[in-house]
């Protein structure tokens, strides 16, 4: 009896939720992963998920042999981690973790550079704003905008980034340019929903910090919709360099009250905790680091 196969077969129906789209993720028909799942439970004499019409969940046991078949397979892959670091050969699928906005402006156009590269890869790219528990949903690599990245979690900084008050010409004709970040009480503002600093903006100024509390008629937690809307008048925004540079060079947006400057991020790429980093994410890493270096964002 194939244990490994079992405790792989048992962990993607866990992670995916159901025995089809277990079957799918592992490219196997419904029936072999039924039967491996069967099989384990009958060896083991204990009942590991609960199977209803609707949905499948965990029996204590089988939370307890999850959490040791994780270990089991991290230990697996590690091994193998280890062996293929010496062939220096990158390989086999990448799952990564990006940012929707700059996902879609910064990094997409990079993937095909990446992928002639090293043409043994499979890139499996997914976009979204919340932060991944990497090890659990079974990502290599996360692309992070954050102050201070995961403790807990091996990082490398790839460039840095910076909020910046903005607003459209036509917006400020009409509604005048504050002076003051107090004066951003009296003006329409547009909020990101997931910044960290929320309602409360603080900046560095001339006479030291700073900080407002504002009440945008505006919120989105999607900054190319904050964007947008300002673009189009909506009113002030605090974004990234990154989401605005083309923005500003255009002249669609202004820079408002420069003299007064915001919170600095960095952005990282995030990988899981190992001794042995396989190949393809070394490449990643070493990939992406080359090409934001020098982004014009990164310098304003």
């Amino acid at each position: 009896m194939d244990k490994y196969q079992e405790m792989r077969v048992f962990t993607a129906v866990v992670d995916a939720g159901s025995f089809v789209a277990a079957a799918g993720a592992l490219g196997m028909s419904k029936a072999a992963v039924s039967r491996y799942v069967s099989d384990l439970e009958q060896r083991l004499g204990v009942r590991l998920l609960h199977r209803t019409t609707r949905r499948l969940s965990l029996t204590a046991e089988g939370e307890v042999f999850l959490a040791r078949s994780r270990e089991i397979l991290a230990r697996i892959e590690e091994s193998e981690a280890e062996v293929s670091t010496r062939s220096h050969t990158a390989s086999g699928l990448l799952k990564v973790s990006v940012p929707v906005s700059f996902g879609i402006r910064h990094l997409a156009p990079l993937w095909r550079e990446f992928m002639q590269a090293h043409p043994r890869v499979t890139l499996d790219v997914q976009l979204a704003d919340r932060i991944m528990d990497l090890v659990d949903e079974g990502f290599d690599l996360a692309v992070r905008i954050a102050r201070l990245p995961d403790s807990s979690l091996v990082s490398r900084k790839l460039a840095s980034t910076r909020l910046v008050l903005s607003a459209s010409p036509e917006y400020l004709s009409r509604r005048g340019t504050p002076g003051h970040p107090g004066e951003l009480a009296g003006h329409d503002v547009i909020g990101y929903s997931l910044l960290a600093m929320s309602d409360q903006w603080r900046f560095t100024g001339p006479q030291g910090p700073v900080t407002v509390k504002v009440r945008p008629h505006v919120w989105s937690n999607n900054g190319d919709t904050c964007v947008a809307a300002c673009v189009r008048g909506a009113g002030i925004q605090l974004q990234p360099t990154f989401l605005i540079e083309s923005e500003l060079a255009s002249g669609q947006l202004v820079e408002v009250l420069p003299q007064y400057r915001s919170m600095e991020l960095g952005i990282y790429a995030i990988y899981p905790t190992r001794k042995f980093v396989l190949p393809k994410v070394r490449a990643l890493v070493e990939f992406l680091s080359a090409k934001l270096a020098d982004a014009r964002w990164a310098a304003r």
